[in-house]
């Protein structure tokens, strides 16, 4: 029996979600007020959407057991160790959901972060008895955008599941050229082409203001962050910042604005909807997909807007870019996470290697041999 499900509401153009209770459809209060702390600290529709269903799922988990948020506070080390890690294989068998697809070690293990950061505001907010025992203190060196070394504190869980390998796929120089030819539609190409010369997440692309975030002196498109969007876009983490768009973008943005300024006009959003009943109206992340997945069957190749991204990246990388400046391009918090974009093939490698060997002086003179 299903306890609890995650909902939203739509409210002067505001996504808000709770946690309701499947029986009566009451509303669970505690993981509730913590979805609004989380929309107020500007977390992203997305992200409060992923810690909604988290909490969700493990609240059922709490009521199969027959325990409640007080209990597992009061647990010793051991039992609680064990009620986290009960809950992971919970989660890996699939009984918070009925779709057939196994979730994969690092989805569980994201479900369970987001269970801590839960506690972590109850025991703030709420001051109850017990802890949360099994979190432990880890010091590790991170480096900053400059490059300055700094040390942090971060709580860790010992009982994650074995992490598996996550690099993003990218997409090829020539199969975007494909796929900008085989659309015909300006409003495509455009969309394509902003998104691999900016690097810039969907959220942000559609989140995009002709009006006032379009430098036309030096064609650039400011990153801007609004949390009232008709289409539930934003930038991430409130990140703020410009990216450079070819002067060929350009016109065909020209070009674009020009033949759509009849639905523009009506509108501030760069992205709109050409046709349908939604016609004028802003693009949303389900319009865009359901676009790539239509020219995905038409090519026979696989895009998606991170694809993209990681095009972005590694053309950078293989231009030469430092790591902190793709980072920064990216609007990334963490060097960590730009590393995960930038994929170094095997065969560019070796080339990269028999470069090295005819620059370089071998280690020993083979002419010695006797």
């Amino acid at each position: 029996m299903i306890f609890c499900i995650a909902n939203k509401i739509k409210a002067n153009n505001k996504t808000k979600y709770y946690i309701s209770r499947t029986a009566d459809a009451g509303i669970l209060e505690e993981p509730t007020k913590y979805l609004i702390h989380k929309t107020r600290c500007n977390c992203s529709p997305n992200t409060v959407q992923r810690i909604a269903y988290a909490l969700a799922y493990y609240h059922c988990f709490l009521y199969e057991q027959s325990l409640t948020i007080g209990t597992v506070l009061k647990m010793k080390y051991a039992k609680q160790q064990s009620h986290f890690y009960d809950f992971l294989l919970w989660i890996k068998a699939g009984n918070h959901s009925h779709r057939q697809k196994v979730p994969s070690n690092n989805t569980c293990n994201s479900y369970l972060q987001e269970v801590f950061g839960y506690y972590v505001f109850l025991l703030t907010e709420y001051n109850p008895d017990g802890d949360i025992k099994v979190l432990i203190e880890k010091r590790i060196n991170c480096s900053g955008p400059s490059g300055v070394r700094f040390i942090r504190n971060l709580k860790t869980f010992r009982g994650y599941l074995s992490a598996e390998d996550s690099v993003g796929r990218s997409i090829p120089e020539e199969n975007i050229k494909i796929l900008l030819n085989a659309t015909g539609n300006i409003r495509n190409k455009l969309l394509i082409l902003i998104l691999a010369e900016t690097g810039l997440r969907i959220g942000e692309v559609l989140g995009i203001n002709y009006l006032e975030d379009i430098d036309h002196d030096h064609h650039t498109i400011r990153v801007t962050f609004r949390d009232d969007n008709a289409n539930n876009s934003r930038a991430k983490n409130a990140e703020e910042r410009s990216a450079k768009i070819s002067p060929e973008t350009y016109t065909i943005l020209m070009i674009y604005i020009s033949r759509y300024r009849h639905l523009l006009e009506k509108t501030d959003y760069l992205f709109i909807n050409l046709s349908g009943e939604n016609k004028g109206k802003p693009m949303n992340r389900n319009g865009v997909y359901s676009m790539l997945k239509l020219l995905s069957n038409k090519t026979g190749i696989s895009v998606t807007p991170h694809m993209l991204r990681h095009y972005y990246a590694n053309a950078r990388r293989k231009a030469g870019w430092p790591i902190e400046r793709i980072s920064k391009a990216l609007g990334q918090k963490h060097i960590k996470t730009t590393e995960v974009y930038l994929h170094i093939e095997d065969t560019e490698l070796v080339a990269a290697m028999e470069q090295y060997y005819k620059d370089n002086s071998a280690l020993y003179d083979i002419s010695k041999i006797t």
